[in-house]
């Protein structure tokens, strides 16, 4: 895993906050970073423990490789490198945090929260951490609860969403549904005041718990806890009813984008960018073009690293900022779905400055 310097200039820093306080108190997203490990396991890999074809996957998926975290390497150590990107995309640091949430369904262990590693890790002793579990759209919850709890707060105070799952250590290898998909990774973003007419719309969430047994790890909870048994049958392993998410996704997406546009007095022809959790390229390409989308607009990371789950948003988001295709200004459609079930969306209005982040 790559090292980073999460400290920053005191006089940097400085300046960036006191700019801040004379903005108005729209919250928006203030710099953005991802991170995802160096092993990659590509197609061919996955093909020969599945029991499947390289062009199968590719055909049916769009995924062309997947990025795989050493043994050892948990979710925090991929997190923490995000956020320290991030925050050196805003021009802040650790001691600037006042809150960092942290969104995966893959958390370091069951207690405590994943977030208080990261915390520690970056040093951020003035932020109150905790995690939200929602998982594919956990890091658009945590978002509402950081522009809520930043307004609340007042002008000023400045937080770290960040996605992130170590899928890779869940994963039953022989099973081509879930193994062709899930790769390691992790997307964060500062979240602060912005410029007047920056900044998040209104975000709307949802969930379904009647259907929570479509894609879960069954074992290793209260309800199942880690035996023998739990152990040999395969229980700690991602199971997932491929058809059942797939008539989900197509059946929300439409749905919540057409919400977001009507919430925002927005036409399709008027957003910018189309960011959203990328179950599999092909998938989301498709439910993009069933919600009347133009698909170029579609930001597309999940050929590259794939389903990253909560972190495949932000993720997004620094990967399209890094790549030019932001600009103050822009209007970003934002969809996020998940098991449990959940979703959400917003439309998100950029302000970024053009700080290019690492990735």
């Amino acid at each position: 895993m790559h090292d980073i310097d999460a400290q920053r200039t005191s006089d940097t820093s400085t300046q960036r906050r006191d700019g801040l306080n004379d903005r108005h108190h729209d919250i928006g997203v203030l710099g953005v970073g991802g991170f995802v490990p160096d092993r990659v396991r590509t197609n061919e890999e996955v093909a020969a423990r599945a029991g499947v074809s390289a062009r199968w996957i590719a055909e049916r998926t769009g995924v062309r490789r997947r990025h795989v975290a050493e043994p050892g390497q948990a979710a925090s150590d991929l997190a923490r490198v995000a956020v320290g990107r991030a925050l050196s995309s805003a021009g802040l640091g650790p001691d600037d945090l006042d809150l960092l949430v942290l969104a995966t369904s893959t958390p370091d262990e069951l207690g405590p929260s994943t977030a208080c590693r990261v915390q520690a890790q970056l040093n951020a002793s003035r932020a109150v951490a905790f995690d939200v579990s929602a998982a594919c759209s956990g890091w658009l919850f945590g978002t509402r609860v950081a522009v809520g709890w930043l307004r609340a707060e007042g002008p000023g105070s400045i937080a770290a969403v960040v996605g992130v799952e170590a899928y890779s250590h869940f994963l039953n290898d022989s099973d081509r549904a879930t193994a062709s998909l899930f790769g390691d990774g992790a997307g964060a973003t500062i979240l602060g005041p912005v410029a007047p007419g920056s900044g998040f719309g209104r975000i709307e969430l949802g969930s379904d718990g009647r259907h929570a047994g479509d894609v879960l790890i069954p074992a290793g909870g209260s309800r199942h806890p880690a035996t023998a048994e739990t152990v040999s049958g395969g229980q700690h392993s991602i199971h997932m009813d491929g058809r059942a998410v797939r008539e989900f996704i197509l059946e929300v997406f439409p749905k919540l984008a057409h919400e977001a546009l009507e919430r925002s007095g927005l036409a399709a022809s008027e957003i910018d960018a189309v960011v959203a959790h990328q179950p599999n390229p092909l998938l989301l390409q498709q439910a993009c073009s069933q919600a009347g989308l133009e698909t170029d607009r579609l930001v597309i990371i999940g050929d590259d690293v794939g389903n990253i789950g909560a972190a495949s948003v932000p993720y997004a988001l620094a990967a399209a900022e890094a790549d030019g295709r932001l600009s103050p200004g822009d209007r970003i459609l934002i969809v996020g779905f998940g098991a449990g079930l959940t979703w959400g969306s917003t439309v998100l209005t950029w302000g970024v400055d053009g700080q290019e982040p690492q990735r």
